[in-house]
């Protein structure tokens, strides 16, 4: 296994889990934490003090630092692990030249809204960071479940795939298993659109329709993400480029399901907010996480005035969200759209 020192991005539920992940496989980590008063904690009590507080860490293995400069500067692999709406203030300040020879991984599970970009066109536009140093790592994979080492998949894209499998080698553990694919642009899509429909899923449940409702819901919803997916592919690169794709494998269907089932779904949650009758703003604060599915239904709705692939679930949700259609009545449409 080449050794490689890595950074951590973020100190949210994601970053933690993941550092966890790490550190339990033997590396020892940079980690950016904008709280100074959440590292001294963590260097005193040995946890994060408000996301995923049962995982705990050998603070040898944590190189801890409210300098972003510093931890990019001292790593050869970027982990970066923030909210897709607060990617870019956090990354602002980096001079351009800060991921030269860097390998960078996303942990971000979303669009980066103010221009509509993954994360790897942002990066490519602002540091020039080529594609072939570009890699994801997605689930199905819930952060609690990681804290409690419960056995769990992580896969990881790049155009790259030795490269990603080098990579992946760092996170296994007896808990982790880890899975390699080529597929960056859509396990990046496929994560957008699928807190989507988990916000959907949990406006479902706010209305009070069942299991067997939810599951012809989950089966549409994942017939209408693999059109999506082979006509952004499409766009970018060509048909043949989606010929060896398993849209049913766990990064694809697997965390659809998880995410519109699970406890844990912060998507689902909000969303159950929102069928129960609660305002946007409300939801928002007595969630107090993001809710990743939010500014993603709007995000997709604008890049599918392009590529123009029949979403009208994903559409039908963005209108609840975001144009004041009402729950019931947006649930009512989509009910007459199930095969």
């Amino acid at each position: 296994m080449p050794a490689m020192q890595f950074g951590m991005i973020g100190s949210g539920s994601w970053a933690t889990a993941l550092a966890k992940i790490l550190t339990d496989n033997g590396n020892s980590i940079n980690w950016w934490i904008r709280n100074t008063d959440t590292i001294a904690y963590m260097h005193k009590r040995r946890h994060n003090p408000r996301y995923v507080c049962s995982a705990f860490f050998n603070t040898t293995q944590l190189h801890l630092s409210d300098n972003i400069e510093e931890v990019v500067a001292k790593s050869d692999v970027v982990v970066i692990a923030v909210p897709s709406a607060f990617a870019e203030e956090v990354l602002k300040s980096l001079p351009a030249n800060a991921f030269e020879n860097k390998k960078i991984v996303s942990a971000i599970k979303g669009i980066l809204p103010t221009n509509n970009l993954l994360l790897n066109d942002y990066l490519s536009q602002q540091f020039n960071v080529s594609l072939n140093n570009y890699f994801s790592v997605l689930g199905p994979c819930h952060a609690e479940e990681v804290a409690s080492e419960k056995l769990s998949y992580l896969t990881f894209s790049g155009v790259q795939e030795e490269e990603a499998k080098q990579i992946a080698s760092h996170f296994n553990t007896e808990y982790i298993n880890t899975v390699a694919n080529h597929d960056i642009l859509g396990v990046q899509y496929a994560a957008v659109l699928k807190n989507i429909y988990a916000l959907g899923a949990g406006i479902a449940h706010g209305l009070e329709y069942g299991d067997n409702f939810l599951s012809v819901y989950i089966a549409n919803c994942s017939n209408e993400m693999e059109e999506f997916l082979k006509q952004i592919i499409w766009s970018h690169e060509s048909a043949d480029a989606t010929k060896n794709i398993n849209y049913n494998a766990s990064v694809y269907l697997g965390d659809l399901l998880v995410t519109c089932y699970s406890l844990y779904s912060r998507n689902r949650t909000f969303g159950n907010m929102i069928g129960k009758g609660y305002s946007v703003t409300s939801a928002q604060l007595e969630l107090n996480m993001v809710a990743e599915g939010y500014n993603a239904s709007k995000c997709i709705h604008k890049a599918n005035q392009t590529i123009k692939a029949n979403i009208p679930i994903a559409t039908t949700i963005y209108e609840i969200l975001w144009e004041h259609l009402s729950a019931e009545e947006g649930f009512k449409k989509i009910e007459k759209l199930f095969v």
